[in-house]
């Protein structure tokens, strides 16, 4: 740690005090005519007693601290107890006691008053930073021990910025009138990096796939702008956590981090961090029995709640979500105080455990009140309604900590700490929730690269704690190449303070692009409610209302636009129907997501349709999760109705359905026209398959591999130009690499691919860079 030296402080100060009073014992010694030894046991009495050297405190102050009464017989131990009490005050500087005669005279000097306070040698952190971290003030006496706690203080936050090596001293500068300059004098050094982070006792998984799971990172090619890969102590803590949660959710009952071990380079501006564990080996669930204590519950109900299947890999995670599952249950049958207690029988021989819920009675306790400081912004409410239980109900230490998770989830609060305490009775309980509030508003900016879209630029303003309520406000204007954004979006998160999301957008879209030969311009507005279904599940009800203007199409585009162009406004009714494995975090190497929609447009407006979108993903980790997996199969179909035909902003694209084909690059194309026009399709269906994967450099470098298979289609017209327009359902396929980088201005993906399947009027994109950044 940081080593401080200042004026009247640290070791030269002890000796200088140890001497002092030396010299007093010396001093009464002389002042009798005996030895320290006689003088020890001599006694004295003071008629008067005298101070000297004072300036802002009062002679009585001296007087008291050093306890010492006229008239009083006194021995020099007490004379020397009377100096330690003076000077331990912490007021003067120096202190001397002089016995002569019947007057014992007391020599003081005061600290001085502090004129300024400078910082100097420091780039990184400026002075009003530093400033606001010491607790030294001008025209405040000086005190020697605030002011090394002062330059400690100072030294702690840059080593919480990696710079393990900085130097703060303080150095005072005398001036007349007792007044001092304080300066601290503030050596930086260089940012102490983790050049090599390591493990030793792990089998099951690579050095690679667990420095992904850690908060700390090792330092890479751009180390000078990442801050996660400098060593910070309280970071290795919070590491040594996510490794446990890591291990223990795959199965591993008895993993263990036996401890950290850390190394200085030779140079000593870097570290090698190595993490010492123990594995253990992973368990499965054998057998699964529910079964009650309590007269009148019967556990065959609670068992449809289980979620913890035999054969599934063990996790604490998958037993925490029956609990709650069994305990809401019981709530909802109007059982309290009923807890389910998890038993678990471990049997090494096969590497299983048996798993018995055990439904008891917990003790009749209840909420008394539910007290919440700190929010000087959010209003108690919000803060509130991520509790399901209030006051008056039965205490429930599991809910309390869900609670507290939900709170923190917010992100509205820098810290968030919820601890229960007795309340007024035996059977009562008070919940405190201390907060600290943090910045909830951002106005940032951003940028965009496509090698089909070029460049772009996005300013977003948002606020997620409207007016301390908990809802979300955010203005967004994007632009690229020939196109342009706009989008107004406000979200009430708990409407009538359940988990009934509100939901209100209004958007205009502008585009000019280079792959067609006219413009749009649409802009809309719609509301929702979103709320949940099933644990995993999510249903969306909105309503929509938008007008479409197709406008400026070229001369020497396909008629069948031209017969297309206006503007239209169109108003319906729609749901979306969600199904998320990742809402619930069961299984953290696979997932599984279903998504289901139907808009119908006829609620007024011109425009009578019902347009259809499903998409179907899965993903998962293999190889010991070195390995990504990911397949996609999505679709969707507009079906026009009251005798309608579609436009081509009613119908898909061929836009971001795969990949290895330039924008509106496949599908019905009208030949017969001068501009050959992609005219979209009424029906599109694509599947996507994908690998993630190492390539063998350093993953400080954040560069992986990745290969892609794409197949699929956009077919389907209305008006087929009298059959001049070919739009049967061909398949398309490509086939191509991918390189991903993890770069501190975005990630970037390069995609170079091979159609296999085409069409000849087809356009083929064999390379496409994207980007996307925030500043």
């Amino acid at each position: 740690m940081t080593s401080l030296r200042h004026f009247g402080c640290g070791v030269g100060a002890r000796v200088l005090q140890r001497l002092r009073t030396g010299l007093l014992y010396l001093a009464i010694a002389m002042a009798c005519g005996t030895l320290p030894g006689a003088a020890l046991a001599q006694s004295y009495t003071f008629s008067s007693i005298q101070v000297s050297g004072l300036e802002r405190i009062e002679t009585a102050t001296v007087v008291t601290l050093a306890g010492i009464g006229r008239g009083k017989v006194v021995s020099a131990g007490e004379l020397n107890d009377a100096y330690q009490r003076i000077q331990g005050s912490g007021l003067f500087e120096s202190v001397e006691i002089v016995p002569q005669g019947g007057t014992l005279l007391i020599r003081v000097r005061e600290y001085p008053t502090i004129n300024i306070i400078n910082f100097e040698g420091n780039k990184i952190l400026k002075d009003e930073e530093l400033a606001g971290l010491v607790r030294s003030q001008s025209r405040h006496v000086y005190s020697p021990a605030t002011a090394e706690a002062d330059a400690q203080k100072i030294a702690e936050v840059y080593a919480a910025q990696g710079r393990m090596a900085a130097r703060v001293n303080p150095r005072l500068i005398r001036l007349s009138g007792n007044r001092v300059d304080l300066a601290f004098e503030i050596t930086e050094g260089a940012v102490t990096e983790i050049e090599r982070l390591s493990f030793a006792g792990n089998q099951a998984f690579s050095d690679a796939r667990l420095r992904q799971v850690l908060e700390s990172k090792q330092a890479g090619i751009f180390r000078r702008l990442i801050r996660s890969d400098t060593f910070v102590p309280e970071r290795t803590e919070f590491d040594k956590q996510l490794l446990t949660d890591f291990y223990r959710s795959r199965g591993y009952i008895d993993f263990q981090v036996l401890g950290t071990s850390t190394e200085f380079s030779r140079e000593r501006n870097a570290f090698f961090l190595t993490f010492n564990l123990h594995e253990g080996q992973p368990y499965r669930f054998a057998t699964i029995t529910t079964i009650s204590e309590i007269n009148g519950v019967d556990a065959a109900e609670f068992e449809r709640e289980v979620r913890v299947k035999s054969g599934a890999t063990y996790s604490p995670s998958d037993i925490d979500l029956t609990i709650s599952r069994m305990e809401a249950l019981a709530l909802n049958k109007g059982l309290t105080f009923v807890q389910v207690e998890p038993r678990i029988t471990r049997n090494d021989r096969d590497l299983t455990v048996n798993l018995t819920l055990a439904l008891v009675r917990g003790p009749r306790v209840f909420v008394e009140r539910i007290d919440i400081e700190g929010n000087t912004t959010t209003l108690d409410q919000v803060v509130r309604r991520q509790f399901r239980t209030v006051e008056g109900d039965p205490f429930n230490p599991r809910e309390i900590r869900n609670g507290a998770e939900r709170i923190r989830a917010l992100g509205f609060f820098s810290s968030t700490d919820v601890n229960t305490r007795p309340g007024s009775a035996a059977d009562q309980v008070v919940v405190d929730v201390n907060v600290t509030e943090q910045a909830t508003g951002s106005l940032s900016f951003g940028a965009t690269y496509g090698v089909a879209a070029g460049f772009g630029a996005n300013v977003r303003l948002q606020e997620s704690n409207f007016l301390g309520r908990g809802q979300y406000v955010a203005l967004n204007f994007s632009t690229a190449a020939n196109n342009a954004d706009t989008l107004i979006t406000f979200i009430e998160p708990q409407l009538l303070g359940r988990d009934l999301k509100f939901k209100f957008n209004a958007f205009q879209k502008v585009s000019d692009n280079d792959f067609s030969f006219y413009q749009t311009d649409r802009m809309g507005l719609s509301v929702a409610l979103d709320f949940p279904v099933s644990r995993v599940g999510r249903l969306e009800l909105r309503y929509s209302a938008a007008r479409d203007d197709l406008f400026e199409v070229n001369a020497n585009s396909s008629t069948i636009l031209q017969g297309e162009a206006g503007a239209l406004i169109s108003s319906g009714l729609g749901y979306t129907y969600t199904h998320d494995t990742r809402l619930s975090g069961l299984n953290p190497r696979s997932s599984l997501q279903f998504r289901f929609g139907q808009d119908f447009a006829g609620v007024g407006g011109d425009v009578q349709s019902l347009r259809t979108t499903a998409l179907f993903a899965a993903q998962t980790k293999v190889f010991r999760e070195a390995v990504t997996l990911r397949a996609e199969l999505e679709g969707g179909a507009v079906h026009m109705m009251g005798g309608q035909q579609s436009r081509v902003l009613d119908r898909f694209s061929g836009n971001g359905k795969i990949r290895g084909f330039e924008p509106n690059g496949f599908g019905p194309r009208d030949l017969g026209a001068v501009n050959n026009d992609a005219l979209g399709g009424n029906y599109f269906a694509a599947l996507r398959l994908e690998a993630k994967f190492p390539i063998g450099l350093p993953e400080e470098y954040g560069v992986s591999g990745g290969l892609f298979l794409d197949v699929g289609t956009v077919w389907g017209l209305d008006n087929d130009g009298g059959g001049s327009v070919d739009d049967s359902m061909h398949l398309r396929s490509a086939i191509g690499v991918s390189v991903f980088w993890d770069t501190v201005i975005g990630p970037l993906r390069f995609n170079f691919s091979r159609a296999l399947l085409k069409e000849a009027y087809d356009v083929e994109q064999e390379f496409d860079l994207t980007i996307s950044t925030q500043f």
